[in-house]
């Protein structure tokens, strides 16, 4: 419900704008506003069509390693946390396997792994679900913590700021100097997300069965990091792409070897699954353009300039330093648009230079937040869900606290 008026409010909001710039002398907003609208469509469309060949390739080994029952041997060793964070879904359930091999996808920073792996967790969750077009709180608490998600390095955002280094002509920049910060914003946001979805759901998380693994899970992490911390941000870089893509590789090899031991025919077990990933991507098309239409009229009409210049007001109100305004609109626009954010972030280092404050604070903010309406029209869409209940307050909620904290932790780091 909460979704369906987002959705209406972004088309209402946005030909309310259109319609007072027209009675004040501008003609082209209405055609710019349906030009937004047609190529929104266009993108739903070919961001679905770039999806089926990577929900092909996944699913079908997902296939193999839940006929392997590798899926099964996942699900029970994460069962003491799991059975805490998701008491809706019965121990050694597929759906645990599959939710901690997407968590371990966004550690690494692996997004295209990332999204095949959440979807089969969704369909996973949704065979329990008693009423197919209402989300359950297992799901909820899933896609809140995706959109949440803890990353270990921002890989892509390292890579963007180096090459606009070397435009500059910046000798000696360290490109990976925001992972450190990134990683702190996107643990607090973690953890203050799923503070808030158990508490909406009456989920009680003080119990050592829960806080030893997740304590465990933090020093791995934060050793990690340490170790990264100490290379050169080339290295640091390469060797996080090397640990990511070897352990996704070794979860496809431990399946297929699995599966042979097993005696399961691996190339049709193959086939089946990314059948299956075909269906799923094609049944994400109308939600995704729904959408991503909403989100491009909203942007047309000049509303997130309007936001924009609000909060800037508000700001110098209350006497505030306002050097990290020019990094805000990153923020706002990663929760509509994982492309645009990342254009307003390129656009800020051009600006104001890739080692400047507001570039810096971007960049942590690309990295930290996550493209939250994307991932619940893909996710719910996926299933046929219709009724997000508390799920989008929540991820919005993740946001905000991801955005605050962002500008807290870049005053900390860089000022």
């Amino acid at each position: 419900m909460v979704l369906n008026f987002v959705w209406l409010g972004f088309f209402v909001s946005a030909f309310v704008a259109a319609l007072a710039q027209t009675l004040l002398g501008d003609f082209t907003v209405f055609p710019r506003i349906m030009a937004a609208l047609f190529d929104s469509a266009k993108t739903g469309f070919e961001i679905a069509l770039g999806l089926t060949g990577m929900m092909a390739l996944w699913l079908g080994f997902m296939k193999i390693g839940e006929r392997a029952g590798m899926i099964d041997a996942f699900a029970r060793g994460v069962n003491p946390v799991m059975r805490q964070l998701f008491p809706g879904v019965p121990p050694g359930h597929p759906a645990q396997g599959a939710m901690t091999m997407n968590i371990s996808a966004n550690l690494l920073g692996l997004d295209n792994a990332a999204t095949p792996l959440g979807l089969k967790a969704m369909q996973e969750l949704q065979s329990l679900n008693r009423q197919p077009d209402t989300a359950t709180n297992a799901q909820i608490m899933f896609l809140v913590l995706n959109t949440a998600g803890l990353t270990l390095i921002p890989t892509s955002v390292i890579a963007i700021r180096q090459t606009m280094a070397a435009k500059e002509g910046l000798s000696g920049f360290n490109a990976a100097d925001i992972f450190l910060p990134t990683l702190l914003v996107t643990a607090i946001t973690l953890v203050c997300a799923l503070l808030v979805v158990a508490a909406v759901q009456r989920i009680s998380l003080w119990r050592a069965s829960l806080l030893v693994p997740l304590a465990v899970l933090g020093t791995s992490a934060g050793l990690l990091t340490w170790w990264l911390g100490g290379m050169p941000p080339e290295q640091a870089t390469l060797w996080m792409g090397l640990i990511g893509s070897g352990a996704i590789l070794s979860v496809i090899v431990l399946f297929l070897v699995a599966g042979a031991l097993r005696r399961v025919n691996v190339y049709d077990a193959f086939v089946d699954g990314a059948k299956e990933g075909f269906g799923v991507a094609v049944g994400i098309i109308p939600y995704l353009v729904a959408m991503l239409a909403a989100i491009a009229v909203f942007r047309a009409a000049g509303l997130m300039d309007v936001l924009m210049g609000g909060i800037a007001w508000a700001v110098a109100a209350l006497g505030w330093p306002t050097d990290f305004l020019p990094a805000v609109p990153v923020g706002l626009m990663k929760v509509l648009s994982g492309s645009g954010a990342r254009g307003l972030m390129v656009d800020v280092m051009q600006t104001y230079g890739v080692a400047s404050f507001p570039a810096r604070l971007a960049a942590i903010i690309q990295g930290s937040t996550e493209t939250t309406f994307y991932v619940l029209a893909v996710y719910f869409g996926s299933v046929g869900v219709k009724h997000t209940r508390h799920a989008l307050p929540c991820a919005l909620f993740a946001d905000a606290v991801g955005i605050v904290v962002a500008v807290g932790v870049a005053y900390a780091f860089f000022r």
